[in-house]
């Protein structure tokens, strides 16, 4: 089974990028984050033609959700993360695909921080911690995953001395992302590769993909049910060269 995860940064303007990515990489469940789309202006049929069935949490110009299947085997279990009644992002979905449950997120950048954006960081941090702790207690396989925007170590950012103050490498945000982990997570490409330099995020400007001047911000966590059965995980990186592509790269894991 391969598990793919990525951020399109507008899933309508950057389509023909996405469904050239699904034909080619194939994968059987897929996680998309930064739709930028109303729920009614996803696009259904064209994801259906290539064999998926969707589920979206879609927002107007902002954020938005998604998790397909190729099996067509998706139950949906929540599209909001619990703990705050007022959040009206749409960073969250989730759904019992294949007999896994996913966690598809999109958690929020911070910039600037300090201040009112990176508080509400940490707090959807924390949320997040919370729900993990209990998908953790639950005796099914569980991946979360999606853009974390966070970098967890200094071999995950280029040049990370100047990151220090930014919202995405701050040592609070970081220590959440240990937090998590701590609960007994894995980080399914730290796993397999333990040492090597990978990123999944470059900037349109200064070139940054050509010099791969990039940010390893997109994550997969395992439960100890699907740790055992990880084979390979990876980063389609060529798809950030493509013509009109996003800034991130898709990434994949495959499970035995």
């Amino acid at each position: 089974m391969k598990i793919a995860t990525y951020n399109v940064n507008g899933v309508n303007g950057r389509l023909p990028v996405l469904l050239r990515w699904l034909e080619e990489a194939a994968p059987d469940i897929v996680c998309l984050q930064e739709l930028k789309a109303p729920q009614e202006k996803f696009p259904e049929k064209e994801i259906r033609d290539l064999g998926y069935t969707p589920i979206w949490h879609g927002q107007k110009s902002w954020n938005g959700v998604a998790i397909l299947s190729k099996s067509g085997d998706i139950m949906e279990m929540r599209r909001v993360l619990p703990g705050d009644p007022q959040d009206e992002h749409s960073r969250y979905i989730e759904a019992k695909v294949d007999g896994i449950i996913v966690g598809c997120l999109y958690l929020p950048n911070g910039n600037p921080a300090p201040g009112p954006k990176f508080e509400y960081k940490l707090n959807w941090f924390e949320r997040f911690i919370t729900h993990a702790a209990e998908l953790w207690t639950l005796d099914i396989p569980v991946v979360l995953t999606g853009d974390y925007n966070v970098m967890p170590t200094e071999i995950d950012v280029y040049k990370p001395e100047r990151w220090v103050n930014d919202a995405l490498f701050r040592p609070e945000i970081r220590a959440a992302f240990q937090k998590l982990l701590d609960q007994g997570w894995t980080d399914a490409l730290r796993k397999l590769h333990p040492g090597e330099v990978i990123y999944t995020f470059w900037d349109y400007f200064r070139n940054a993909y050509e010099r791969n001047a990039g940010l390893r911000i997109d994550h997969f966590l395992l439960s100890k049910h699907v740790d055992k059965r990880l084979k390979a995980a990876g980063v389609d990186h060529h798809v950030r060269g493509w013509e009109k592509s996003s800034d991130h790269a898709p990434v994949w894991i495959e499970l035995k």
